[in-house]
């Protein structure tokens, strides 16, 4: 089918000039009755990167997000913003890495949920919602409780259904979500544990189990969709499968309604359950792009899905088993690639060209500048990470100089990726000076051999970059050095 002239000059306006500090704004003239792209981010929590059949996977199918690699184009080195889960999002959406980002770490706050997110933040639901997008949130949002500055409604969001505290999000069937700043509650009977934990008494478990909260989320992005096929949408589902409910009973961690095919396996009741959750996560992203494409959307809307760190531990008795980190060494709270790459597919029908692959590094942080590009709208100083739409079109891009990341729990971890090289230190907290670990991806994905002493040159220079990309925040002390008594 030939393309229109409507959207030839569709194209021509995205094909323009990429640099950050004069983006491509189509004329009113160009886009006369064209819709910018929507823009649909789903996100699993705590899938490893070897856990798609498109990646590797041989035991759990994912036919839905492999058909979406397939129809669109596969990431193989895309990092999270670091290797948990509330920092992470925070460098999704607002663009910049983990040498500066407002959130750092999993911090509870009171009276529960982590730190909010401050109003000073600049979000991509913020930028697309001016540039007169509808935005919808549903899923686990962890910047913010409602009411404080991270309230998800008050940092771009038109819609909002979900959890607020991650805390509460470990269990799948929950008293209550929030939509809106309101408590919505459920048909579940819900046991909450002692206030002396370290989640305050918001750890719980269900004994009554009647509404699957990601079941409904899925039902309010399909409702989202359909209600809004007439305007520019930015959908953003974090999902919260495969994280596991560590407050629950164990060998019930792994909350799923039903185990299906993998019923009758002879394997331990949570390994049977992390399966068949990511099967049911396959499944709602099976509606989600059928409900695109019956609709007619499919070519005017960038579908995403990735997971937002590794996976969790083998402590848990399956990473290994169905090699759910791939090749990689390490997951959760790792800042080897185990840790922080993961699985990425984005699929635009009629412009990302199907079956593509591209080995660009690329990082949470880039979303928010991508989804800038789309809208045409301009993208804010400070952020760090580049857009990487001319990847998705098919050009040729210059990778980004470097990749940083950071962990603020454990002792504290840092590492940087330039190139092929990477480096990574551990337990800095202490010890500011400790040595650097190198790694060459392209020779040793696994970052089996540590090459600092054959190439100290390089070593040098990754310190240097990590360095600069290092910003101290008294609420995020990554050094014994920054801390500063009151």
């Amino acid at each position: 089918m030939q393309p229109t002239i409507s959207q030839l000059i569709c194209l021509f306006c995205l094909f323009g000039l990429w640099s950050c500090s004069s983006p491509d704004v189509p004329t009113e003239e160009s886009t006369a009755g064209e819709r910018p792209p929507n823009i649909i981010y789903i996100m699993a929590d705590d899938m490893g990167y070897g856990d798609l059949g498109a990646f590797g996977q041989q035991i759990i199918q994912t036919p839905n997000i492999d058909r979406l690699a397939k129809e669109g184009m596969k990431f193989t080195d895309h990092y999270a913003g670091t290797s948990v889960c509330a920092p992470s999002r925070c460098v999704l959406i607002t663009g910049i890495d983990m040498g500066q980002a407002a959130i750092r770490g999993n911090m509870q706050w009171d009276p529960n949920g982590q730190m909010p997110l401050p109003d000073s933040s600049v979000t991509v639901a913020e930028l697309l919602k001016e540039a007169g997008y509808v935005t919808g949130m549903f899923g686990k949002w962890g910047l913010g409780i409602t009411g404080s500055e991270g309230d998800p409604n008050r940092q771009g969001w038109d819609e909002f259904y979900g959890y607020t505290d991650q805390v509460l999000a470990h269990n799948y069937w929950p008293e209550y979500l929030v939509r809106n700043g309101e408590r919505i509650h459920l048909k579940n009977t819900v046991k909450y544990l002692d206030s002396a934990a370290w989640h305050r008494g918001y750890g719980s478990y269900s004994t009554q189990k009647k509404e699957y909260s990601n079941d409904l989320f899925t039902k309010h992005a399909l409702s989202f969709i359909d209600e809004h096929r007439d305007s520019s949408f930015l959908l953003y589902l974090p999902y919260t499968i495969p994280h596991d409910n560590g407050e629950a009973p164990v060998g019930s961690r792994q909350e799923v309604p039903e185990l299906k095919r993998f019923q009758d396996m002879d394997w331990p009741a949570e390994r049977k359950g992390y399966a068949a959750m990511i099967e049911r996560l396959d499944d709602y992203v099976g509606q989600i792009t059928h409900l695109v494409d019956s609709l007619g959307l499919g070519d005017n809307t960038l579908i995403i899905f990735t997971s937002d760190n590794g996976p969790m531990q083998e402590s848990r008795g399956f990473t290994k088993f169905f090699d759910s980190n791939g090749s990689f060494r390490g997951g959760k709270r790792d800042v080897t690639e185990g840790g922080l790459r993961m699985p990425f597919v984005a699929r635009w029908t009629g412009t990302i060209a199907p079956g593509s692959v591209t080995d660009l590094p690329s990082a949470f942080h880039d979303f928010l500048p991508t989804a800038c590009k789309i809208a045409g709208v301009e993208i804010p100083e400070g952020v760090t990470g580049q857009s990487y739409l001319p990847t998705l079109m098919g050009q040729v891009q210059q990778a980004p100089e470097y990749l940083y990341f950071a962990f603020y729990e454990q002792g504290k971890k840092q590492a940087v990726r330039k190139g092929p090289w990477k480096a990574l230190r551990n337990s800095i907290f202490e010890q500011p000076n400790r040595p650097w670990e190198l790694y060459n991806l392209e020779e040793d994905p696994g970052e089996t051999r540590n090459l600092a002493e054959q190439y100290p040159e390089k070593v040098k220079e990754l310190a240097r970059l990590a360095e600069e990309a290092h910003h101290t925040d008294p609420n995020w002390p990554l050094f014994n050095t920054e801390v500063t008594e009151e």
